[in-house]
């Protein structure tokens, strides 16, 4: 057997069906296309992916929530090195709105690690990375839950 003299089967493939050739073909006048609507107009068989003829459709009927965080403008960031700058014993929430670190409309706060810290820091009530929480920790400091 070689490639170039590999055939297909007697009778796999047929001839190509030449639609619109007059009615003893069997396919002749609408060629297939039955009467009216828009797969029988030439151009017009493609319709948008979602269209719905004319009804609004699924995805515009849904409400858009996907993927955002509700509790993102609940939470502020605070940066590991900014820490130092603090002069309290225990850092809480109330210690970071006081030094401006975190905004008014924050509920919580975490801290992540940015930047390196050398003092020891005692840490209660916040939220604190895997990253700060070791940074925290091979300094000396202390975090309470």
């Amino acid at each position: 057997m070689r490639l170039n003299t590999l055939k297909p089967a007697e009778g796999a493939r047929g001839e190509r069906v030449r639609v619109g050739r007059g009615i003893g073909s069997g396919l002749g006048k609408t060629a297939g296309r039955g009467h009216k609507g828009s797969y029988a107009r030439s151009g017009k068989g493609k319709i948008k992916p979602g269209f719905e003829g004319g009804q609004m459709p699924l995805q515009r009927r849904l409400p858009k929530v996907g993927f955002r965080s509700r509790s993102k403008t609940d939470t502020a960031e605070v940066l590991l090195y900014k820490l130092a700058l603090l002069d309290v014993e225990v850092i809480d929430f109330a210690a970071l709105r006081a030094a401006k670190l975190v905004p008014s409309t924050a509920k919580y706060a975490k801290i992540v690690k940015k930047g390196e810290i050398a003092k020891a820091v005692a840490l209660k009530g916040v939220a604190v990375t895997a990253g700060a929480r070791a940074a925290i920790e091979a300094a000396g400091g202390r975090i309470e839950e």
